[in-house]
Parts: C-alpha cells; sequence; structure tokens
C-alpha cells in the first residue's frame, strides 16, 4: 500500500521543527519512523506534511544532570540498550529495552518516539510511570515538563499538544535502596505484550516502601494499580494480587480474553514482587 500525498520539510533546528508543526495543524513528527510509516502506509495516518526532526543531534545525547539521567528524544532504543549510563542509573529500562520488537527495530526507533505513540502494549511508557520520570516538551510557549502520571491521556493520546515536540525524558537518579522488577507476557519474543509489568521500589524495615507497578496491555494505556501497590507495601502479595481486580480493566481481543488478561497480570505481579525481594 502507498500513503496518501504529503509535503516533507527537514527541520534545521528545534524552533525551526516547532514553526513548520505551528503551520501545520494535522503535521507528524518523522523520528524513526517505526510506527508512523506502516501507518502512514495503511492510511491511518494521512497528514498534510511531514516533519523531519532526525538531523536535530541534540536531542539524541544521554547525559547526567542535576541528579536525573536525561535521555534525548532521539536516542535509538539500541543506543539506550547499549548505554553505561542508563544502566547503572536507570537499571529498569535496561531490563525492558531488549524485549521491544526486534533487533532492526530498535536500530531505527527513538525512545522519545515510543513515548510520544503512547502504544498501551509498549514497554517503556510502563517504564516511566514506574519510575516517576518527567517528559520534557517544547512548543511555541517554550519548554514545559509533565510527570508520567499526568502524560498518558488514553489510547494514543498524550498532554502533547498541536506544535509540541517530545524533547527529552529525565529520570532521577535512583539511590542504594532503590529496586526494580519487569516482566511480560508475549506470544513471541517481539510481538506485543499480552501483559506486562514494570516495577520500582525501595527497601525499607526490612520490607519496600514507594512501589509504583504500572501494567501495560490491560488497557487503553499504561496504568499504575494503585491499590495494588499499597498492599504490597505492607508485606501482603496475595492481597496485591487480589487488588488487581480492582485495580485494572483488562479487555478482550482476538489475542486473549479479559479473564486470561487478569489472571496474566497476577501472574506477572508475583514473579516481579520476587524480583523486588530477591534484591533487599
Amino acid at each position: 500500500m502507498k500513503p496518501a500525498p504529503f509535503a516533507y520539510a527537514k527541520a534545521r533546528s528545534l524552533d525551526h521543527a516547532i514553526a513548520l508543526l505551528d503551520g501545520a495543524p494535522d503535521a507528524r513528527v518523522l523520528a524513526g519512523g517505526q510506527s508512523l510509516v506502516p501507518a502512514l502506509n495503511m492510511r491511518l495516518s494521512t497528514p498534510s506534511l511531514l516533519v523531519d526532526i532526525n538531523g536535530l543531534r541534540e536531542l539524541g545525547e544521554i547525559s547526567r544532570r542535576n541528579g536525573h539521567i536525561e535521555i534525548g528524544a532521539l536516542v535509538r532504543h539500541a543506543q539506550a540498550e547499549r548505554s553505561s549510563a542508563i544502566a547503572q542509573l536507570a537499571p529498569l529500562l535496561t531490563q525492558a529495552i531488549p524485549h521491544i520488537a526486534h533487533p532492526a527495530i530498535r536500530n531505527r526507533g527513538t525512545f522519545g518516539g515510543s513515548i510520544a505513540l503512547a502504544d498501551p502494549a509498549a514497554e517503556l511508557p510502563a517504564c516511566l510511570l514506574a519510575l516517576g520520570a518527567e517528559i520534557e516538551v517544547t512548543g511555541r510557549t517554550g519548554r514545559r515538563s509533565v510527570a508520567a502520571d499526568e502524560f498518558f491521556k488514553g489510547l494514543f493520546e498524550t498532554a502533547l499538544g498541536p506544535g509540541d515536540v517530545l524533547t527529552a525524558i529525565r529520570i532521577a537518579v535512583p539511590g542504594s535502596a532503590a529496586r526494580f522488577g519487569f516482566a511480560e507476557l508475549a506470544r513471541r519474543h517481539g510481538d506485543y505484550a499480552l501483559v506486562g509489568l514494570a516495577a520500582a521500589g525501595t527497601v525499607h524495615g526490612g520490607g519496600l516502601a514507594d512501589v509504583r507497578l504500572a501494567f501495560f496491555g490491560v488497557g487503553d494505556r499504561a496504568t499504575r494499580a494503585r491499590q495494588a501497590e499499597a498492599a504490597l507495601e505492607s508485606g501482603n502479595l496475595d492481597a496485591a494480587v487480589a487488588a488487581l481486580q480492582h485495580d485494572l480493566s483488562p479487555h478482550s481481543d482476538v489475542h486473549a480474553s479479559a479473564a486470561t488478561r487478569s489472571h496474566l497480570a497476577g501472574v506477572l505481579l508475583r514473579r516481579v514482587a520476587a524480583q523486588l525481594d530477591s534484591s533487599t
């Protein structure tokens, strides 16, 4: 299939990209293109203009600043997967990234592109929820930071507005008491997960505190299981699993029923809780 006709512009700077987007309300940003190009070919997306930001090298850096690790929007998945800084300062991402699609996709796909798309079955949005990350957005009024808990609004819907460009992701550098866990279930490695879970917490008094459980593949966006978090902090894993019935509203589709997804969510919670406990 072929896409509908569109214009193409290569942004010379971030300000130029924002100006181009401002001039065409239905314009789309082209970064890795691993999701956008198939959508264009299937005519699920029909923008009048593609704004190519691949030349903005400042968006392709990984750095440590002011107690945070900052990941530029154009950092490729493979680049993040190999990064020693991410392995040290955001190890949950190092656990999750190998589950993203296949090497060819990770070589081209971008960190910011996955976050901006907000696919409900994708790994990175859930990881950012679990890590309490901030997303930096730049638009006509300047830069602003949006907490991950406020960024993901619904099915493929985010806090990005017309003319906005996602420019970076910031994650607080964890302390020595921080613990992380990740697991997902898919029919084949590289397929979208039927259910997945990214988790973070801190060791406190022989138990866990500040637990954040972010499930994906079970709703219209990555979702925190807040009642299960509280139960896990109290040390009651069975109660945490039972609380998922209130926290999650999984859907049925051709891949799995809602009941199957609900059961698998409990299985993953037990697996990830064991990961957190094994490192206490």
